[in-house]
């Protein structure tokens, strides 16, 4: 089992930490396994490890999460509050934020926020025990999982594993365009059109249309709809769906009442509409 918050197994996650410490100017403080680096050595190479930007203000948390990274040889990076952080990503694009969400300068869902507007990276959101409207925002916002404080590292790093298992793209041969009434979908190009407009989806959001479009005959489970989306190996509330989902709807327009695209079949799951009220 893993350890939490104030617990030690052996000092790597003391070790980790020790040597971040914030530049008076960015806050933000990168790393590769542990040890300072500058932010140009973090460009990675073909095969080079995962890249992982943790944006943290909290010392104990920020040894807590490097400690659980650097053993699986993930090229790590830290910003102490969000406009380093917001900085940072730009400078070099991450693969995956792991992202407080109080944070000083600017708070986590706003550096939620402004992150979805020029990189793709998964973000997972870290929040309180009793917040469980930072969890629903961070997640309307475009933040693809989140972690409660206090978590085991064993957690976060299956969480973060599992993030990046997920499929980045669609294969080739399938059709290049699915059509729903008013609402077209490219899942060569990931894009989606309703009357001719584009649809600016996040990733979740795009991935649950792409599932239930493929084959609009078939109904998926929550739990399916759970394993096309967030991978086999999730755990966690899958209370996300119904975030993900709401969203979903509102920028396709869809009245969940009078549904013409994703469609609630009761007691069971969910399925794609023809683009008509059902």
């Amino acid at each position: 089992m893993g350890l939490g918050v104030g617990d030690r197994d052996d000092g790597r996650a003391i070790r980790s930490a020790e040597a971040i410490e914030p530049t008076a100017r960015s806050g933000a403080v990168p790393l590769i396994g542990g040890a300072p680096c500058h932010t140009s050595d973090m460009v990675p190479s073909p095969g080079s490890p995962v890249s992982v930007l943790i944006v943290e203000d909290t010392q104990e948390y920020v040894d807590l999460v490097v400690g659980a990274l650097a053993p699986e040889g993930y090229t790590i990076a830290v910003a102490r509050d969000g406009q380093a952080a917001i900085d940072l990503a730009r400078a070099t694009p991450p693969d995956v934020v792991v992202l407080d969400v109080s944070l000083p300068v600017l708070d986590g869902i706003e550096v939620c926020r402004q992150l979805r507007t020029f990189t793709d990276a998964f973000i997972l959101m870290l929040t309180a025990r009793d917040s469980e409207i930072d969890r629903v925002i961070g997640l309307s916002v475009g933040a693809d999982d989140y972690l409660v404080k206090p978590f085991f590292p064993s957690e976060l790093v299956a969480r973060i594993k599992a993030l990046m298992r997920r499929a980045r793209g669609t294969e080739a041969g399938q059709p290049s365009e699915r059509v729903f009434g008013a609402l077209k979908i490219d899942p060569l190009a990931r894009r989606v059109w309703l009357d001719d407009s584009e649809i600016e989806l996040s990733r979740i959001e795009y991935e649950i249309l792409d599932a239930l479009s493929e084959d609009p005959r078939v109904t998926l489970r929550r739990d399916q709809l759970l394993d096309r989306v967030w991978g086999d190996d999730w755990f966690g509330d899958d209370h996300v769906i119904d975030v993900h989902l709401s969203n979903l709807r509102k920028k396709i327009g869809d009245d969940p009442r009078r549904s013409k695209y994703v469609r609630t079949v009761r007691g069971y799951g969910f399925r794609m509409g023809d683009g008509t009220v059902g």
